[in-house]
């Protein structure tokens, strides 16, 4: 342990990550009068600010993901949490008692605990156009926004479970879906496949891929490339899902903690991890289904056990010390 804790940047601990799900930890572990850092490297919020309208996160009617990141750091700062964000991570050594991490800056700061949030991202076309008109008609959730194109046309991107199933899923809502795939063929259970097939809101172009997204304040159209002929069409659209995999933001974690086949870290029921003192929380935890509340859940979780770590940690060395 580091001589001068307070000179040398030591906390009880440290997030990595400030989504809802790390803002959610910091909330629980400032509150709970435990020295937090929270360490961001880009904008607070991950990607809630990316939503536009968030209308299904309980007890608010209708909210804009920056506007609750906004009230989530507001909160975790007011019990005390400190937060520094726009800043990368360049070394971190978490097989230690006191865990490290070194930043962009230069600056080292310790920890007796560590809860990784570094969330994720979906991925993505990347052509251009979609990074401009993401959360104006291009969105990567069917049940974060599929209210918002009730009655309207809209395309869903991918060919497998995640595509098929959403884009049923979406039909509750749009007049008409149509998937758009690069394949002859799906990538999808039987059943997923089936029941596209079967829902007369669907239709389905294949053997081709989206090549630029269209649009000024919102999205109007896309350019659809047949792979087999090389022709391109424009299609107006109202709206675009794009469900082709995801990608946690675990890259600067290989190798120092069990991930799986995916890059997903893999949790215990209590959010801990194959290291002692570990945790982790949100969309880069190995998990089912991704959202607003879930992430809050899992920060929520990881804090009460990081805190119930910190406290028998400390509970076994001032015994060890009266002994």
């Amino acid at each position: 342990m580091p001589e001068d804790m307070e000179n040398m940047n030591y906390y009880d601990a440290i997030v990595i990550g400030a989504g809802p799900a790390g803002l959610t930890a910091g909330i629980y572990l400032s509150r709970a009068r435990l020295r937090t850092l929270i360490v961001n490297e880009g904008v607070i919020g991950g990607q809630l600010i990316l939503t536009h309208q968030i209308a299904n996160y309980p007890g608010v009617e209708s909210i804009s993901g920056y506007q609750l990141a906004a009230v989530m750091k507001k909160q975790a700062q007011a019990f005390g949490c400190d937060i520094i964000s726009n800043i990368s991570i360049t070394d971190i050594d978490l097989n230690t008692k006191d865990k490290r991490i070194t930043l962009s800056n230069g600056s080292i700061y310790y920890s007796r605990t560590i809860i990784l949030t570094p969330g994720g991202r979906p991925r993505t076309l990347g052509v251009p156009g979609e990074d401009i008109l993401k959360g104006r008609g291009i969105s990567y959730c069917a049940t974060c926004d599929g209210d918002f194109f009730t009655g309207k046309e809209i395309v869903v991107v991918g060919g497998g479970n995640s595509a098929l199933e959403e884009a049923v899923s979406l039909t509750k809502y749009a007049s008409k879906v149509t998937i758009i795939h690069q394949f002859d063929h799906f990538q999808a259970f039987e059943y997923a496949i089936e029941e596209a097939q079967r829902n007369p809101k669907i239709r389905f172009i294949m053997d081709s891929t989206i090549t630029e997204f269209h649009g000024n304040e919102n999205i109007e159209s896309v350019d659809v490339r047949n792979l087999k002929n090389d022709k391109i069409n424009n299609l107006k659209t109202d709206g675009a899902f794009i469900f082709i995999g995801y990608v946690p933001n675990t890259e600067f974690l290989k190798g120092k903690i069990e991930l799986n086949q995916w890059g997903e870290i893999i949790v215990k029921p209590d959010m801990s991890t194959n290291i002692e003192g570990v945790f982790a929380a949100g969309d880069c935890i190995a998990k089912r289904y991704r959202q607003v509340t879930t992430a809050v859940g899992d920060g929520t979780v990881a804090a009460l056990a990081a805190s119930q770590y910190i406290h028998e940690t400390k509970n076994k060395k001032e015994k060890m010390v009266v002994a």
